[in-house]
């Protein structure tokens, strides 16, 4: 399922986040890939041991924390601390697919189940950088305005296009999500949404409470945790 949540992060938010991302020290964004990733990424990223990056992902987690579209339609269960890329000059990051287990803790492997990014730029100033998502339904190009995410299976082959004028700034990271399956979650997904538009119509309590019902069953038989 690719879904857009739009504003995950407010005018104010976004202004202090450039700021403090505008003034950070960089480095080579192939240094998180592996062999295959290196061949074809070509961007900027804070380190991942930035207390930067730490404190900057904080605020996008309780951002995250705080929006009931985003916990319905990923049902997380672990969350890779987000990261932060720099596009700029052409940098571009070609046709791959992210890897499938990710180290969390020194302890700790997340799966990676869904793929996010967060965009913090506006589309109008930068030209390119466009996120490009494949599917069995097609090519889907993402340019989304500051503050907004996108969310798609991490089994999706993606790419980011070549920035040729100013600089894309995103926070991006992984879910593994207590429905491992794409397309039952998605169902849950439909069912909860259902289900919320139903109250606010006013419809039929007993019908409501049966759906609720079925939608947690559902949740309990298909969770992993």
């Amino acid at each position: 399922m690719l879904l857009h949540i739009p504003d995950v992060l407010g005018p104010q938010q976004l202004t202090q986040m450039r700021a403090a991302l505008n003034a950070a020290d960089w480095t080579d964004g192939r240094e998180t890939v592996g062999a295959q990733g290196a061949k074809v990424k070509r961007n900027r990223q804070l380190p991942d041991a930035s207390p930067l990056r730490q404190q900057l992902g904080q605020l996008v987690l309780a951002a995250l924390a705080a929006s009931p579209l985003y916990h319905a339609a990923t049902l997380p269960l672990r969350t890779l601390p987000p990261r932060f890329n720099r596009y700029e000059g052409g940098g571009q990051y070609g046709s791959h697919v992210d890897g499938a287990v990710m180290t969390l803790t020194a302890e700790a492997q997340l799966r990676s189940d869904i793929s996010c990014t967060l965009f913090l730029t506006e589309p109008d100033d930068y030209d390119g950088g466009e996120l490009i998502v494949s599917d069995t339904y097609g090519e889907h190009e993402v340019k989304l305005p500051a503050g907004d995410l996108i969310v798609y299976p991490s089994s999706s082959l993606h790419r980011v296009t070549p920035v040729t004028r100013g600089t894309r700034l995103a926070a991006f990271f992984w879910v593994q999500s207590l429905i491992r399956d794409d397309s039952r979650r998605r169902l849950l997904f439909e069912l909860d949404s259902s289900i919320q538009a139903l109250t606010r119509s006013g419809a039929d309590a007993a019908a409501l409470l049966q759906l609720t019902g079925i939608y947690h069953n559902l949740l309990r038989q298909w969770a992993e945790t």
